[in-house]
This record gives C-alpha cells, sequence and structure tokens, in this order.
C-alpha cells in the first residue's frame, strides 16, 4: 500500500504547516480504515471472527479460529440445557404428587415407580429405559453427596425402586399400591446408586 502525502495549509498563528482534516464520507473511510487497521493486530476468538469491512486501499484478513475457541463455548450450553431438562422433569413429576400408583403404569393418570420417572423426563423429550433396574444403568453416574435436583435415584440390591430427587435429602416417587405419588426422605430406603441424566 502506497502512502500518500497528507495535504497541508500555512497556519495563520504558527508557521509550521498542520495537516488537513477530512471531512464527510473522506472522514467516515479514513476512520474505517483506521479501525481496520487497529483491530488487524488483535488476536482472534470466535466471536470475532467475522471479516473486516474491505476498503480502496485494503484486503480482507482472516485467520484460522482456534477449534477450541469454538468447542467452549458449546460446552455452557450444553450443561445448562441438561441442568434445564431435569429441573423441567421435577416439575413435571411434582405435579403428579397424590395421583395413584398403579403397576406397570406410565401415566398421565396413574403410575408405577419408574413410569413416573419415565414420563417426567418423556414430557422434556428425553427417552429412558423403562424399568428401575434399567434406570440403574442411564446417564452417568452421581454419588450420594453430590445429588442434584432432577438426578435419578435408585433404591435396594438389586434395585427394585426409583425415584427422582428434588434436592434435601427428598424424592419425589410413586411407592407402593394403595399410596400414591409422594414426596419422602431417600433415607427412609436402602440407597443404591444414582444417575445424571
Amino acid at each position: 500500500m502506497s502512502q500518500r502525502p497528507i495535504a497541508t495549509t500555512p497556519s495563520t498563528t504558527h508557521d509550521s504547516p498542520r495537516p488537513l482534516r477530512p471531512s464527510g464520507p473522506l472522514r467516515v473511510l479514513a476512520t474505517t480504515l483506521a479501525a481496520t487497521a487497529a483491530l488487524a493486530v488483535l488476536p482472534l476468538t470466535a466471536a470475532t471472527a467475522a471479516p473486516a469491512p474491505a476498503g480502496p486501499d485494503t484486503a480482507p484478513v482472516s485467520r484460522a479460529v482456534e477449534p477450541a475457541a469454538q468447542a467452549a463455548p458449546a460446552a455452557l450450553p450444553a450443561a445448562a440445557k441438561a441442568a434445564a431438562t431435569r429441573s423441567s422433569a421435577v416439575q413435571n413429576a411434582m405435579s403428579k404428587v397424590g395421583s395413584p400408583y398403579r403397576w406397570g403404569a406410565t401415566g398421565p393418570n396413574a403410575f408405577d415407580c419408574s413410569g413416573l420417572v419415565n414420563w417426567a423426563f418423556e414430557q422434556e423429550g428425553v427417552d429412558l429405559p423403562r424399568t428401575s433396574r434399567a434406570l440403574a444403568s442411564a446417564g452417568s453416574p452421581v454419588s450420594k453427596s453430590a445429588l442434584r435436583p432432577g438426578d435419578i435415584v435408585t433404591f435396594y440390591k438389586p434395585v427394585s425402586h426409583v425415584g427422582i430427587y428434588i434436592g434435601d435429602g427428598q424424592i419425589v416417587h410413586a411407592s407402593t399400591s394403595g399410596t400414591p405419588v409422594k414426596v419422602s426422605d431417600m433415607d427412609r430406603m436402602p440407597f443404591n446408586s444414582a444417575r445424571r441424566i
């Protein structure tokens, strides 16, 4: 790029010449070119990877973006979406407190234990295994001390009961014949394992 000399006019108060200031469209072009030149030296990220506007004496600048810069932001929305899904599943199950227990029922008016868990997550578009034993291996394992609302909790050995953790050591579950869907302290049953979907 060739440099043009800056036009000057004699100053009325000083003997040295002063630069002329561009005006109108020329000022906009000069400002755009200056900004483009300044930004060209900054490192690019996924957020700033758009090409700079081209001026009469500039060419678009492009650089490869590191894959890690693109992967890190994507992980956060996925984790937030999973947490929102679990939270909604808790609300879905809580909306069924008082519904009757019926062995083999999957809702929406009656449930067995795994039927309630399945129904609550199904409302959020998540397909889970049908039985409590199969649910004991769905998702990722979670320790009892790391439970969060929406985690699936299984009980007994071998696994024969399941509920959804709602916080403060409690689960929502369809417990047994003659007892409607309810909230219980999870320590009332022998803990087996927990899974995070």
